[in-house]
Order: C-alpha cells, then sequence, then structure tokens
C-alpha cells in the first residue's frame, strides 16, 4: 500500500471524528469567496493547524478553516481558503485536501476562484462557468501514481461536470443570475501578468486568468469526484493601460462583491445534485 494512504486516512478519520457527519459535496472557496461559509448550517469549524498533515493558508483572503455542516440540504465540506503553488508549497501539498476529501467519501467538489477576466466581454462581478482549463502549472500527477485511488493516465476530456454544468445554467435562470462562460488559465503567480501574456492568453482560448484551482480539478479527476468550477471576474485584464495597476486587495473587493450570487448558485446546485 502507498504510505501516501496512510496520511489521508489520519487526516480524514481526525475531521469525521469532530463532525460525525458524512459529507457528500467538497467546496473550496477562493480569495474573498469565504462568505459561503457564512450560510453554512449546523457547521463544524475545524482550522487547518489542528488537522494531521495540513498545511496552512498564507494568502490574503483565506481563512484557513475546514467547515462542516448543511448546504441545500446536504452534508458538505469547505475549505475557507486554499494552498497555492506560489506560497510555496509543493504540487502534492496544494491539492492534499483533495485526496482527504477523496478519503472521506466526496463525490462531488465545487471550487471557485478570483480571476482575471480576458475575454473582451467581460466585467468586474461576472461569474464566469470553468467549461474548461489550459494548465500553465506543474502537473500534481507527476511523480508515483497513487493506483488506490486512480488511472496513471486519467482522462481530462470533460474535466469539468456536464451535469453540473446543465444544473448550474438551469439555477442560474431561475434566480436571475447571468453568468458567463469560458475557459480558465491556471498560471503559477504570484505576479500578475503582462500585457502581453494576457495577449497571449487569449490567443490560446483563455477567457479568465488565475493562479489556482487547476491541480486540485485534476487531482479531483484523478479520484473519480465530479467538478464544478466558478470564476469572480475581479479585474478586466482587456482594458490594461499604462496607468493599470493590479492589486491583491482590488481583487478581494471584487470577489466579496460576487459573493452573494455565488453562494445563491452554489447553494442550488447543491440542492439539486
Amino acid at each position: 500500500m502507498d504510505c501516501r494512504l496512510k496520511e489521508f486516512k489520519e487526516s480524514a478519520e481526525y475531521i469525521l471524528s469532530r463532525c460525525k457527519q458524512q459529507p457528500l459535496i467538497g467546496i473550496i472557496l477562493g480569495s474573498g469567496l469565504g462568505r459561503l461559509a457564512d450560510v453554512i448550517e449546523n457547521p463544524t469549524i475545524i482550522p487547518y493547524h489542528d488537522i494531521p498533515h495540513f498545511k496552512t493558508s498564507t494568502a490574503i483572503g483565506h481563512k484557513g478553516n475546514l467547515i462542516i455542516g448543511q448546504l441545500g440540504g446536504k452534508t458538505i465540506v469547505a475549505m475557507q481558503g486554499r494552498f497555492h503553488y506560489y506560497e510555496g508549497y509543493t504540487m502534492q501539498e496544494v491539492t492534499y485536501p483533495v485526496r482527504v476529501m477523496a478519503t472521506m467519501g466526496v463525490r462531488y467538489l465545487m471550487v471557485s476562484n478570483a480571476a482575471g477576466g480576458i475575454n473582451p466581454n467581460f466585467r468586474v462581478g461576472d461569474l464566469m462557468m470553468i467549461t474548461d482549463h489550459v494548465n500553465l502549472m506543474p502537473n500534481p500527477l507527476i511523480g508515483k501514481n497513487i493506483e488506490e485511488m486512480g488511472p496513471r493516465f486519467p482522462d481530462m476530456t470533460r474535466a469539468y461536470c456536464p451535469k453540473m454544468k446543465e444544473i448550474a445554467i438551469q439555477e442560474a435562470k431561475k434566480l436571475n443570475i447571468d453568468i458567463k462562460e469560458g475557459v480558465y488559465v491556471a498560471g503559477t503567480g504570484p505576479t500578475f501578468e503582462t500585457p502581453a501574456e494576457y495577449r497571449f492568453f487569449g490567443m490560446i482560448g483563455g477567457d479568465a486568468v488565475g493562479m489556482s484551482t487547476v491541480p486540485e480539478v485534476i487531482v479531483a479527476r484523478h479520484c473519480g469526484i465530479d467538478v464544478f468550477g466558478m470564476s469572480v471576474i475581479s479585474n478586466e485584464a482587456h482594458t490594461i493601460t499604462d496607468t493599470t495597476v493590479n492589486d491583491g486587495n482590488d481583487v478581494i473587493v471584487a470577489a466579496n462583491k460576487a459573493a452573494e450570487k455565488m453562494t445563491l448558485l452554489f447553494t442550488n446546485i447543491i440542492k439539486n445534485l
């Protein structure tokens, strides 16, 4: 047996011992999007530093709590903040929580992030459902495969679950929430992109760009977990001028403004799973 499975099991058993609930759905909340955690019912809050083998989140707007409770009538486990490659963590450390979720029996993963809008039709505060991605980060599956969790060469043809995307479209219409659709480009960060990079990402099919999410999606699919992804457009990368300055705090402000819409949509998607 792979020795990494022992660590996943120890983390999972500790979490389950604190809540006595079996989560069906995992949620990873990105920069400024931790407010969804405020509407989780009967929450059990576990700081990351209490969980065996977990790392701590250092990024702006990431509180570093694992929350288990009820949302949309289902038991969910939510990460109030994620780990990033740019924080100095390995890809295995970045995606460790997803492995633990899989060990706990999670079947669906919902990921969110704040991203720069490359598509000229996107505006700050828009919600973009991720339909596909371009990965410019090291692949988290490099190295010895964990055979007990998934295949050596997992298929990424449908990385984002068609069923969950259809539910999202239907529920967004009911809620009168306008959602865009597009391709998310994942880079390492921590620098914001140059104007030339923004143009290049658009040329290769990108609609939004960020510094997270894709490693977690790859590992979730390796584990057989269905994935839904959503970006909050926090700045308009297509309007870069000589006086434009990208700022991490501005990203948080923009994400916070859109958090209510995303919370409503995520809740309704969960109700229909």
